[in-house]
């Protein structure tokens, strides 16, 4: 290993599911709000904006390791390709920079979509941002889409006109956490936005032309409020219309600030069964609107609550029915391979093999914490967080 084979640059420490294939390039580090109590990511650190010339450096050092990567492939015999062989080569060697092997996989899979890290890019401003896509784009002419976090609040300060200037310049998609469209909801988790500021946000996105994502928490009002955050947060979605829905269900783990709140007694956890009621209410009412609903987290209950509105809105209610209508034993099978990652649907539970297993643990846990199901499969999904 040669040592441009060292090279490295500096990465954020997420990045959505649906970017697992794209580049991260970090722009600014941590999150500007930083106070959601739900959030188990950036807490005790502080927001900072890297400067232009920080971030061209890091596109230049991504150059320069897609060079190192072709010319490794010529060496093993590959002709520049970074295929089956180059790409085992840089994973199972030790010494490869995690920025390098992202880099890495980015050429193997070739979608060449890049992900601008931390949590609210848009923040900087117009002329900085406008000047990384710029450099981004003239360093490797070959990307496709360029995508990134912001907050709404951020987004509904800025014009349509600036967010059209930006989209001209090359950002594609936005993500936002809506999480909730409840404003008692969003008030309680200390989210610093309100209903109607994620409506303006969202809007003004897709006047401008940028495919929008909107996450949403199912479970984020706890059985305080899970009634008005289901109904809300659909009210606000149909207002929006946003291009694309994704499914993030509440978990609190100990770390979490949320945690207190149900220590003290103020915020109660949904059940698993709870949780697909409320799910159910909010499909139930989105109306008028043609967004792609995902359930693309291991931490969501149910993976195949998805499809495009509003033709695959029935197909969605069943796959809630589905679990919802299961008896007590088969929904503890079910949850037990959901949280376990070998289940994927209700579905599943006709393959005799992975159910027999299943089973088998089910037993194991019982004979060992009598007491203890719930904790244990809380402790098994939580383990994504």
């Amino acid at each position: 290993m040669n040592e441009t084979a060292k090279l490295d640059f500096e990465q954020g420490p997420i990045r959505p599911p649906n970017e697992a294939k794209s580049l991260l390039i970090r722009v600014t580090r941590n999150c500007s709000w930083n106070q959601c109590l739900f959030c188990p990511v950036y807490k005790g650190r502080k927001f900072s904006r890297r400067s232009v010339a920080e971030v061209q450096e890091d596109i230049r050092t991504i150059k320069r390791i897609i060079e190192d990567l072709k010319e490794l492939s010529r060496q093993m015999g590959s002709a520049g390709e970074i295929d089956d062989r180059v790409i085992g080569r840089v994973f199972q060697s030790p010494g490869y920079a995690h920025a390098y092997r992202n880099v890495a996989a980015w050429m193997y899979y070739q979608e060449f979509n890049v992900f601008l890290q931390d949590a609210n890019n848009l923040v900087l401003p117009a002329a900085d941002l406008k000047a990384l896509l710029d450099f981004l784009r003239e360093e490797i002419p070959w990307v496709n889409r360029i995508t990134t976090y912001a907050r709404a609040k951020t987004v509904a300060r800025k014009t349509v006109e600036e967010l059209k200037s930006l989209r001209l310049d090359g950002l594609d998609r936005v993500h936002i956490g809506l999480e909730s469209g409840s404003d008692a909801v969003l008030a309680l988790m200390k989210k610093g936005v309100t209903a109607a500021e994620h409506i303006e946000a969202g809007r003004k996105l897709k006047e401008a032309g940028i495919s929008l994502s909107e996450y949403i928490m199912p479970g984020l009002g706890g059985k305080e409020l899970w009634e008005d955050h289901a109904l809300e947060t659909a009210r606000v979605l149909n207002a929006i219309d946003p291009d694309f829905i994704r499914i993030r269900s509440l978990r609190i783990p100990d770390r979490i600030p949320l945690k207190a709140l149900v220590n003290e007694g103020t915020f109660t956890p949904l059940s698993d069964d709870e949780a697909a009621e409320e799910l159910r209410l909010l499909i139930d009412h989105l109306e008028g609107i043609s967004s792609t609903v995902t359930s693309d987290h291991i931490m969501n209950l149910l993976e195949d609550v998805s499809g495009t509105l509003p033709q695959d809105k029935g197909k969605m209610l069943a796959a809630v029915d589905a679990y919802r209508f299961l008896p007590p034993e088969e929904k503890l099978i079910y949850r037990f391979g959901r949280r376990g990652g070998a289940y994927r649907s209700v579905r599943d539970l006709k393959d005799p093999v992975l159910r027999t297993k299943i089973e088998r643990a089910i037993e194991e846990v019982r004979a060992q914490h009598p007491e203890g199901m719930e904790a244990f499969l809380n402790e098994l999904v939580d383990q994504y967080i």
